[in-house]
């Protein structure tokens, strides 16, 4: 098992610390141009989590490239890129330009308004110009997991990361909204039993490895995203408030495997697959 971060979720440039800490550094999703993102107020706490509306602020794919992308190599971290874009041409422009990373395709971003194409149908351009791994990103607002799962593995996919975050409001003490944009990506603890869901569907379907997250906040948690079929586990969301919770997170795993009756945290996966196939038999 890989323990990694989720993109957005931590710098690795002003904390290699904490970065080093993990098996893989995931960056901040690259778009093609810079990206402002949107207007404060971009994040705001609720009661079992938080809202995020950055709008991918990002640099531009050039200036990563050239300047961020070599900085992060220094740190001798895997790397994983996530790559976003608004027409499948441009996320395949910026793979076609990516060497000895992971790439994971951002498919999923709930704080831009412009409409990408078809999920698949940007799956399938990467897979054109990239010999690269690539890992779909994709939305828990998917109304069939199993179905997006099953396009994405056939349109080239060699993996999957699930899930990104939820589309939520939160209102002020005026009934306002905190966001300035009003609607913002839900993440935190709240987030976990759609993770788990997402992530049981999907292991119900595809062999591929898939990345786990939403929620994670000790071992306990990591273990569920394992006993759901998750072969990895990205923590998102604690790293604002717990910048050592990767040590912390893996020592926990290992202990809750043990209350559970494994020896080790890998003996645990798929075991809640297990179960509802047979109850389903």
């Amino acid at each position: 098992m890989l323990l990694l971060n989720a993109s957005g979720c931590l710098d690795a440039l002003t904390a290699p610390d904490v970065a080093s800490s993990l098996d893989a550094f995931v960056t901040k999703t690259v778009t093609p141009e810079p990206r402002a993102g949107n207007a404060p107020v971009r994040i705001a706490e609720t009661e079992h989590g938080m809202l995020n509306a950055i709008g991918l602020a990002n640099p531009g794919r050039d200036v990563f490239i050239r300047e961020t992308l070599p900085r992060l190599r220094e740190l001798n971290v895997p790397l994983w890129v996530s790559v976003g874009g608004f027409a499948a041409h441009e996320y395949a422009e910026t793979c076609a330009q990516l060497d000895d990373v992971t790439i994971e395709v951002n498919l999923s971003c709930p704080n831009v308004d412009e409409a990408p194409d078809s999920a698949a149908e940007i799956v399938a351009a990467c897979r054109e110009v990239t010999a690269n791994p690539l890992y779909a990103k994709v939305s828990p607002h998917s109304w069939d997991m199993a179905e997006t799962v099953r396009a994405l593995e056939a349109a080239g996919a060699d993996g999957f990361s699930m899930v990104n975050t939820l589309r939520g409001v939160a209102l002020d003490s005026t009934l306002r909204t905190k966001l300035a944009r009003g609607a913002g990506g839900y993440s935190g603890p709240a987030l976990k039993p759609v993770a788990l869901a997402s992530v049981l569907a999907a292991r119900r379907v595809t062999e591929l490895p898939i990345v786990g997250m939403g929620g994670v906040c000790n071992g306990r948690d990591a273990l569920e995203l394992i006993a759901c079929g998750a072969t990895h586990v990205a923590l998102g969301t604690i790293l604002f408030a717990d910048p050592d919770a990767p040590a912390r997170v893996l020592d926990e795993l290992e202990a809750e495997a043990t209350r559970a009756g494994f020896a080790r945290p890998a003996d645990a996966f798929g075991v809640a697959v297990g179960a509802v196939a047979n109850l389903a038999n």
